[in-house]
């Protein structure tokens, strides 16, 4: 791409971990990657092969996920400083409009998700990446704090939910290692937030 006016700080790291509520504590605009889920109907989804949740829709399995509109979005911020991004209800599994994403002239913005880590390599090789980090707690925690959340917002069936949440309370060691491999850095929320605060000034 040509000009970059604006550079991403990625958070990435397991569900629950806290990446919304640091991403809004920067006070930085955000683009949020969950947005980019494909809808419910949609033919190429991935399903959960083994368990208590077999033969279901794998949300958790980056197929579940529009990667390249994803990065189609964090290109066009980096070199316009505007685009358009979908609204994704979770609770119905479907987007539900769109919405126009200003940086207002911010020349560092933030992304997050929990498929976050995979836009990074894309990021870093095209010159877009100003750092990327790897949100995480202790699994118990960020197990406690995905279940309220997700039974608060009713975003899926509260069995589900329980499911699904002790599954990645099982694999949060994998989601890490996975990040750390695609380029980000293991940290609290709150490293995370003091190192960014110090790079590039918040309004936290």
């Amino acid at each position: 791409m040509g000009r970059v006016r604006a550079r991403v700080i990625v958070l990435a790291g397991p569900s629950g971990a806290g990446k919304s509520r640091l991403a809004t504590r920067l006070g930085l605009p955000v683009l949020r990657l969950d947005d980019f889920y494909k809808d419910g109907d949609d033919p190429t989804l991935p399903l959960i092969r083994t368990g208590a949740n077999e033969g279901l829709i794998d949300w958790d399995h980056p197929d579940s996920w529009h990667l390249e509109d994803a990065m189609t979005a964090v290109r066009q911020l980096c070199a316009d400083g505007v685009t358009d991004v979908p609204v994704y209800d979770i609770a119905t599994s479907s987007r539900t409009g769109t919405q126009h994403l200003d940086l207002g002239g911010a020349d560092v913005f933030v992304t997050e998700g929990i498929f976050a880590a995979e836009v990074i390599p894309a990021c870093a090789e095209e010159g877009l990446l100003a750092a990327a980090y790897c949100v995480t707690q202790h699994p118990l925690l960020t197990f406690w704090r995905r279940l309220t959340r997700d039974l608060r917002e009713h975003r899926k069936p509260p069995l589900m939910l329980l499911r699904r949440g002790w599954a990645l309370l099982r694999g949060q060691h994998r989601v890490i290692a996975h990040a750390t491999s695609r380029g980000a850095r293991p940290v609290t929320p709150d490293e995370a937030y003091a190192e960014i605060h110090a790079r590039v000034g918040t309004h936290g």
